[in-house]
């Protein structure tokens, strides 16, 4: 008799607390920054997620808000260092076009009756000194220069004769003397040799060639305190752009 009263327990579904207690599953939240066991894997994590999301938005304000401080505090100090100042729209007889937002500007003048002169300048370049055995390169041993191309229009019928050049901060120096055709260049023209492999004296008639025509010693001065100032104005333009673009993110 107690035998068939244990097997009938036996089969029965055996609960330790009455079928209508008021007992409740107790859930566990793990800590965001730990890692959940497969058994925590099994319980809803009751954080809402909209307080997650307005966690996120406000680490992002804030992280967008230093961005956009640091960007300021940097306009501030190069204003601080020198104004913002515009390029002046001639140098003698020269048109000077800043082109905003670019890398270059741009200069033209009319020589004559029958010519056109098209400058063109790009922004700084670092010039390193030849290494010697034993020496070390310093700050103090680079040298600024810009790179400048000349255009000489005359007609349709003679083409462009084209200069390339180097301008240091006290001189003109020419690297390549060419002719193209006003289309621009197609294929792999000959270009000539190169300048200083010339004869000495044609070297100095090109030289006097460009210094007739107002490119001298005195537009290369002109041309770097240019371009230090477009330098200038094209960063600020790039940080302001940059600091606009965060704010439209808020």
């Amino acid at each position: 008799m107690l035998l068939r009263l244990v097997g009938s327990v036996g089969r029965r579904q055996t609960s330790f607390f009455p079928q209508h207690s008021s007992y409740r599953h107790i859930t566990l939240i793990a800590h965001p920054f730990t890692r959940r066991s497969s058994i925590e894997n099994n319980y809803v994590d009751y954080v809402p997620q909209q307080s997650r999301r307005n966690v996120s938005v406000m680490r992002k304000s804030a992280f967008e808000d230093r961005i956009r401080r640091l960007i300021r505090n940097d306009i501030q100090y190069e204003l601080d260092r020198s104004p913002r100042t515009k390029l002046i729209p001639n140098f003698k007889s020269f048109a000077v076009d800043e082109r905003p937002g670019e890398q270059w500007i741009r200069l033209n003048k009319q020589f004559g009756e029958d010519e056109e002169i098209k400058v063109e300048v790009t922004m700084f370049r670092v010039s390193t000194p030849a290494e010697k055995e034993g020496s070390v390169t310093t700050e103090n041993d680079l040298e600024l220069y810009i790179s400048m191309v000349i255009d000489i229009f005359k007609d349709e019928e003679n083409g462009i004769l084209e200069f390339v050049c180097n301008v240091w901060p006290d001189s003109i120096e020419i690297e390549k003397v060419f002719m193209r055709d006003q289309d621009g260049m197609t294929g792999k023209p000959y270009l000539g040799p190169p300048f200083n492999d010339l004869d000495d004296e044609l070297q100095t008639s090109l030289y006097d060639f460009l210094e007739i025509r107002g490119i001298n010693d005195e537009l290369a001065l002109f041309l770097h305190k240019c371009m230090q100032h477009k330098s200038k104005n094209e960063y600020i333009r790039w940080m302001e752009s940059l600091e606009s673009f965060v704010a439209r993110n808020k």
